[in-house]
């Protein structure tokens, strides 16, 4: 198995791909869409400011066939950002547009806890989650963004709680997605990466 991480200039790109080494997983970046096309399973982490994600996409032409191969069923983790991407907008950049595969508005975490929402923190699940599948329910994942996905249509498989609950993992079919980031989670992040992997073998 090969993954496909979508480059847009992130700094986690490097990180990933070491969390991806350590399980003896082969991975390959690129922002070419026609490789995006072509991959079987496809990984976007995300960091930094929303604006720059989706211009990058719009810019490098990686945006249609990103929708494209998820909508016809390839395999996709998002991180951070990544999940954050996949809702219509953020207020982080209400001018622009998300991928719209999911319903709903990503929107800022409530001004009165400190923020960034930085360091570890729990999630709770809310139904079955083939991601947390094997990982203690006490165990705790690394966060660190201001904006949020605040789930009201209940995409969620799990949520975290910084001032208000969030989706902390996204499972949609072929969709799956974290707002925390596994690759610096530790044995928890490691066996949810392994959790995915799994699920697309």
């Amino acid at each position: 198995m090969k993954v496909t991480i979508v480059d847009y200039g992130a700094g986690n790109v490097t990180s990933v791909e070491r969390a991806l080494q350590r399980l003896g997983v082969e991975s390959v970046r690129t922002a070419s869409p026609q490789r995006i096309s072509e991959a079987g399973v496809l990984l976007l982490p995300g960091v930094g400011h929303y604006a720059a994600l989706v211009r990058a996409l719009d810019e490098q032409k990686m945006r249609v066939p990103l929708i494209d191969a998820i909508n016809r069923g390839v395999p996709f983790l998002g991180i951070c950002l990544g999940l954050q991407i996949l809702y219509e907008s953020s207020e982080e950049a209400p001018q622009l547009c998300g991928l719209n595969l999911l319903p709903g508005k990503v929107q800022a975490l409530p001004p009165q806890v400190k923020l960034p929402h930085m360091g570890w923190n729990q999630v709770s699940a809310k139904r079955e989650s083939r991601l947390l599948a094997g990982i203690d329910a006490g165990a705790y994942f690394y966060f660190a963004h201001s904006y949020a996905a605040l789930d009201s249509n209940g995409s969620a498989a799990a949520t975290c709680s910084h001032g208000t609950e969030f989706a902390a993992v996204v499972e949609k079919q072929n969709i799956c997605a974290v707002q925390f980031h596994p690759e610096k989670s530790g044995d928890a992040g490691a066996h949810l990466l392994q959790n995915f992997l799994r699920i697309v073998a």
